[in-house]
């Protein structure tokens, strides 16, 4: 699975719903066609018919297997937009996206996409939302796409491109990673050791792609992306949420302290939710409708 070149993004204009919402075909800076949808924040006091300039946009990543026609990534949204204009997307690999899934590596330029998107919407302030694989996604956009005004403030990021992003278009201005993993290759669990056998093996693949309407590269990863655990301090001075289930079949809770540990002191807050499960599967309206919250505090949406 590579991981050259993560830089600036192509997209078409290919509108295919009158909004809203509002449907589109992103492209990629590696040419990679992405489904979108796009919703105005449409629930909340005082933000119906504010000016998008106004309003935050939450860009919400799905978990591996997911799509953004998924019921949970449709609730996700649903919750989201009573205090923000959301995008949702399907990753490469998922749902009507082109491309095969890397489970993570060039991800990051759909959700580059996305987030591009939003701001061309107008939206001055953009949060990214991961789950699993998209929670390790938007951990390493977040270190490798720069705001402006801090450009070459930080060290190499990634392994394939030694320098971090000064994208206008492209950084996330908060991030919140919502049941992901701190480093690579972990298979410490039994839902870990599955998802590895849909990954690597021939078998899996066609269970994966046929099973659960997930196509998945067959390249290994080369060179192998920067792990979350590296990424996180590489994000401030952009805020950082951590959310992580105490009942996680994937990922203990040694991997979400881990990250927290890694941002260093005030560089993240991270909250523990008892009896939570994994992912946007288990995250119920009440915890969405806070991190939403979060992710709009200070701003008028």
């Amino acid at each position: 699975m590579s991981s050259a070149s993560e830089g600036r993004i192509r997209r078409s204009s290919v509108s295919l719903l009158t909004p809203p919402p509002q449907c589109v075909t992103l492209l990629t800076d590696d040419g990679v066609p992405v489904e979108a949808v796009y919703e105005p924040c449409t629930r909340r006091s005082g933000s119906r018919g504010a000016a998008p300039a106004d309003t935050t946009a939450i860009v919400v990543a799905h978990g591996f297997t997911g799509a953004v026609d998924r019921p949970a990534v449709r609730r996700a949204a649903r919750v989201f937009a009573r205090h923000a204009a959301v995008v949702t997307f399907s990753f490469r690999g998922h749902g009507r996206s082109g491309g095969r899934s890397t489970v993570g590596d060039r991800e990051v330029l759909d959700l580059a996409a996305a987030v591009a998107w939003a701001r061309e919407l107008g939206h001055r302030r953009v949060v990214t939302v991961g789950f699993s694989m998209g929670g390790s996604v938007v951990l390493r956009h977040g270190a490798l796409y720069d705001a402006p005004a801090h450009a070459g403030a930080r060290p190499g990021t990634d392994s394939a491109d030694p320098g971090a992003y000064a994208d206008a278009g492209a950084h996330a201005d908060a991030v919140v990673s919502v049941s992901a993993p701190a480093r690579w290759y972990y298979r410490g669990t039994a839902p870990m050791r599955r998802l590895h056998w849909v990954v690597t093996r021939p078998s899996g693949r066609f269970v994966g792609r046929y099973g659960f309407r997930t196509r998945i590269a067959t390249e290994d990863w080369d060179p192998v992306p920067l792990p979350p655990v590296a990424a996180v301090p590489r994000i401030a001075p952009a805020p950082l949420l951590l959310v992580h289930g105490d009942r996680d079949p994937y990922f203990p809770l040694d991997h979400p302290r881990m990250l927290a540990e890694a941002a260093g002191p005030d560089g993240a807050e991270l909250w523990v939710e008892r009896g939570m499960g994994h992912a946007e599967n288990a995250a119920d309206d009440a915890l969405l409708d806070r991190i939403a919250a979060w992710a709009t505090d200070g701003t008028t949406a």
